[in-house]
C-alpha cells in the first residue's frame, strides 16, 4: 500500500473517530417546561456545570407545558424523543405505560441515590410495576395560610383538621373587620377545583377507584359538603378565588385562607406586585412573622389526613443514551440539586430532603436559598424552622385523586368539567341539601369517560 493510500485512510479512520466523539459531545437533548429566561439561564448552566465534571453535554431545550403532551407524543411517533424530560404529575404514569418513558432507568438513579432519600409521597405517585415511572424532582403542597398570632392570642389549636377550622372560624369571625376563612367559590376557576380536591382528600373520599368512577360515600361527602359552607359562609359574598383571598389576607381581613406556597415571599414583601397591606410599609415582613401554615390537613372520616401535592419530574425517555441520561439525572439530584431548586425555591420544595450520610442536606441548604422578585431573602430568615418543617413534612403524605389507583387521566377530566364547583356552589347556595346534592354529583360524575 502505497504512502498516500496509508495517509487517506489513517485520514479516514481519525475523521471516523472524531465524529464518533463529536456525535457523542452533544450527548444529551433535555426539554424543561421551566421555559422563563432567568429560569432556563439557571439550568444552562447547570448543564455546563454538569458537562465540565463529565464531559457530557446537554442542550437545555424550553417546551411550553401547554405544548408538552402533543410534543412528546410527536416526536415519540417519529423516534426522536429528547433523552430527558422535566413533567408535571400527569404524564408520569401514562408516558410509562405508553413506552414513552424508560421506568427502569427511572428506578435505577432513584435506587442509586437512595429509595430512602426521597419524600414517600413523591415517589407513590409515580410507582409503577417494579419501580418508579419517573424521578421525583420538586414540588409543592397547598396550604391552609392562618394568623398564628390570632390564633394563639385566643388559645386555638392550629386548623389541622375540619374541626379545628370551624372552632377558630366561631373565635375570630368578625365581619368586616375580619372574615373566618376566604373560601374558593368562582365555579369557573381551577382555583376552586384545586381547592376543593383539598378539602375532599383531606376526609378521604374520591370519585374514583382501580375501576374507574367510584360513587362518592355519602357519609364522608356530606361532611365535605357541610364543612365547605361553613368556610364559605365565613367568607364575604360573592365570587371569590384565588385574587380575593390573598388581598383580604394580606390586608388582615382573613383569619385562614387556603392558598399555593407561591404566597410566601409575597407575604414577607418582597413583591412589589403583591404587597401586604396589614401595615404602611409594603416590604414589611410582618404578616410573615405573624403566620402560620398546615399542609396535612383532615377530616372526621380520615383522622390521619393528606397533602394535596403538585409534583414535577425527571422522566428518562425510551430513546435515551440511557447511561448518560441516567448520570445527568443523578447529578441534578445530588451536587447540582440546590441548584435545581434555586430556579424558583418558594414553589419547588426538595423531594430528596438529603444523602444517605447527611439526611437533612438539602432541606436546609434549600431553606438557604433566596426567594422574592424585588427584594430577595431566604426562607429560613422569614419563617420559624417549625414553618420549614411543614412546609416540606407535606409531601411525605403528598395525594392527588387518582394517582394510586391509576386513574389519574379521569379524575383529572372529573375536574376540569367543573361538575364538582357548580354542585358544591349551589348547595352552598341553597339549591338543595347535602344528601341530594351527592346523589346529583354521583350521577354526572359516572357519565364522565
Amino acid at each position: 500500500m502505497n504512502k498516500l493510500k496509508k495517509s487517506l485512510l489513517l485520514g479516514s479512520s481519525l475523521a471516523l473517530i472524531m465524529s464518533a466523539f463529536a456525535a457523542n459531545a452533544e450527548d444529551l437533548r433535555f426539554w424543561t417546561t421551566e421555559t422563563q429566561p432567568d429560569r432556563l439561564a439557571k439550568q444552562q448552566q447547570m448543564a455546563s456545570d454538569f458537562e465540565a465534571s463529565s464531559g457530557i453535554s446537554v442542550e437545555v431545550i424550553p417546551v411550553e407545558e401547554s405544548d408538552l403532551g402533543t410534543r412528546t407524543t410527536a416526536a415519540f411517533a417519529a423516534g426522536d424523543l429528547p433523552d430527558i424530560i422535566y413533567h408535571p404529575l400527569q404524564y408520569a404514569l401514562p408516558w410509562a405505560e405508553a413506552g414513552i418513558l424508560d421506568s427502569e432507568a427511572a428506578t435505577d438513579v432513584v435506587n442509586s441515590l437512595g429509595l430512602d432519600t426521597f419524600s414517600p409521597g413523591a415517589l407513590n405517585m409515580a410507582a409503577v410495576d417494579g419501580g418508579y415511572a419517573s424521578v421525583p424532582v420538586d414540588g409543592w403542597t397547598q396550604m391552609v395560610v392562618y394568623r398564628k398570632d390570632l390564633f394563639d392570642a385566643a388559645g386555638l389549636a392550629a386548623p389541622t383538621s375540619y374541626a379545628n377550622v370551624v372552632t377558630a372560624i366561631a373565635k375570630l369571625h368578625n365581619p368586616p373587620e375580619i372574615y373566618g376563612f376566604v373560601a374558593a367559590t368562582k365555579v369557573d376557576e381551577g382555583f376552586m377545583s384545586q381547592v376543593l380536591e383539598h378539602v375532599f382528600l383531606a376526609n378521604g373520599v374520591s370519585p374514583v377507584d382501580a375501576n374507574g368512577f367510584k360513587p362518592l360515600d355519602e357519609k364522608a361527602t356530606i361532611e365535605v359538603l357541610e364543612f365547605y359552607k361553613a368556610i364559605a359562609d365565613a367568607s364575604p359574598p360573592g365570587e371569590l378565588y384565588w385574587k380575593q383571598s390573598r388581598e383580604l389576607y394580606f390586608a388582615g381581613k382573613a383569619a385562614m385562607i387556603i392558598w399555593s406556597p407561591f404566597i410566601l415571599d409575597e407575604l414577607a414583601g418582597l413583591r412589589d406586585s403583591a404587597p401586604p397591606t396589614i401595615n404602611d410599609d409594603p416590604t414589611s415582613s410582618a404578616l410573615a412573622a405573624a403566620t402560620g401554615i398546615v399542609t396535612k390537613f383532615s377530616g372526621p372520616s380520615n383522622p390521619d389526613g393528606a397533602a394535596w401535592a403538585d409534583i414535577r419530574y425527571f422522566g428518562i425517555t425510551s430513546d435515551a443514551d440511557i447511561s448518560a441520561a441516567e448520570k445527568f439525572v443523578e447529578y441534578s439530584m445530588s451536587d447540582g440539586y440546590l441548584q435545581t431548586l434555586s430556579i424558583a425555591p418558594e414553589g419547588k420544595f426538595p423531594v430528596r430532603l438529603g444523602t444517605k450520610k447527611n439526611p437533612d442536606s438539602f432541606k436546609v441548604g434549600w431553606s438557604k436559598l433566596p426567594v422574592g422578585v424585588d427584594r430577595k431573602a431566604p426562607l429560613s430568615e422569614l419563617y420559624a424552622q417549625e414553618m420549614i418543617d411543614e412546609i416540606v413534612g407535606g409531601l411525605t403524605t403528598a395525594k392527588r385523586w387518582g394517582v394510586s389507583e391509576g386513574q389519574l387521566a379521569l379524575a383529572s377530566k372529573m375536574i376540569n368539567s367543573q361538575v364538582i364547583n357548580r354542585l358544591v356552589r349551589e348547595y352552598i347556595d341553597g339549591v338543595r341539601d347535602a344528601s341530594a346534592t351527592v346523589k346529583i354529583m354521583n350521577e354526572e360524575l359516572a357519565q364522565i369517560k
